[in-house]
């Protein structure tokens, strides 16, 4: 059984081995010339005004994960949609039913504590 994973080992073994080859290329045969001008950032083809960090609201963040999360979810629909039928049957929808109700729970949970206000 453990024979059976030998060649994808040494797939990760060589293709990490060639990760390290080529960084390690890179960083010795590469031009180093550092200068003040390369070294300083460079955002339009502007000189930066103020602190090159910012801090951002979390909201964006509770947004993109809540995008994440239910995008995800969504998925799953598919794969119950295409095999219904022929093998699901009710237990399948059932057992859908429950699924979409426990992503309605937590819709409507977002919704309240107002994650998806944008202002």
């Amino acid at each position: 059984m453990i024979v059976d994973y030998i060649p994808i080992a040494i797939l990760v073994f060589l293709s990490t081995c060639l990760a390290v080859l080529i960084i390690i290329l890179g960083h010795l045969f590469g031009p180093k010339r550092p200068t003040e001008t390369k070294g300083m950032a460079y955002e339009s083809g502007m000189d930066p005004i103020g602190p090159g960090t910012r801090q951002m609201p979390v909201r964006f963040y509770l947004v993109a994960v809540l995008f994440i999360l239910f995008d995800i979810e969504v998925i799953f629909f598919l794969p119950w949609a295409v095999v219904f039928k022929q093998h699901l049957g009710l237990f399948g929808l059932i057992e859908m039913l429950v699924f979409i109700f426990i992503l309605l729970v937590g819709y409507v949970y977002a919704w309240k504590k107002g994650a998806l206000e944008w202002d």
